[in-house]
């Protein structure tokens, strides 16, 4: 079998933009570490605005270039704040296991309901295939994020592969982006194709730490 892994030069550029978004994300929450604002206020914030943003989108039938783009931005800032809340739990010492849990769970609430009201898009136009690939789309992109956390709670490496949180965020905004002229279906098929590659990658991944000594407790 074809092992689908990521080649070195792949994880070097992929590692290197991660490490730059973070160092990034450091710097920027400096001056707010030493306020009282928590990374759980940036959580709830993030994950407000990334609803907000998904009740937006089916608003297109009135303007499709200003519900979309409109949409887009409230999306991006939603998820740069998402960003943000883990660099302040960094930076200011306020990390803690339930902040980290309501982070992950808030993360695939805002990303399913973005998802949903795209499919009402697709549905709404008829382009019952797109509906399709949408809910592809939402349960791939619900098992990138299981796969990580189960291969990690079995002491395992799971972070392999192309379509984490934040390349999500990047295709899904492009897609709102380039909406008015037809581009979202497509943008929503890369999102899912590479969601599912992932899971591939990962489950390959994590077979073959067990291959090569990890810990086989099956924990289920």
């Amino acid at each position: 079998m074809l092992e689908m892994n990521q080649t070195p030069k792949f994880r070097r550029v992929q590692h290197g933009y991660t490490s730059g978004a973070r160092s990034l994300a450091g710097r920027s929450v400096t001056s707010l570490a030493r306020t009282r604002v928590t990374p759980n206020v940036l959580t709830t914030t993030g994950v407000s605005l990334c609803l907000a943003a998904a009740v937006l989108v089916p608003f297109e039938n009135h303007g499709k270039l200003l519900f979309f783009w409109l949409s887009a931005g409230v999306f991006v800032v939603g998820s740069v704040l998402d960003i943000l809340d883990g660099a302040l739990a960094r930076v200011g010492g306020k990390s803690t296991p339930f902040g980290a849990f309501i982070d992950s769970t808030t993360d695939r609430v805002g990303e399913g309901a973005m998802l949903a009201a795209i499919a009402l898009v697709f549905s709404r136009h008829g382009e019952d295939w797109a509906v399709v690939v949408a809910v592809a789309a939402v349960i791939g992109s619900f098992l990138v994020s299981y796969t990580r956390a189960r291969a990690e709670a079995l002491g395992l490496s799971g972070t392999v592969g192309l379509g984490s949180r934040a390349e999500r965020v990047v295709v899904i905004t492009a897609g709102l982006v380039f909406a008015p002229w037809g581009g979202l279906p497509w943008a929503i098929v890369l999102l899912a194709a590479t969601a599912w590659l992932t899971v591939v990658q990962r489950i390959l991944h994590v077979r073959k730490q067990l291959l090569h000594g990890g810990t086989n407790v099956d924990q289920r």
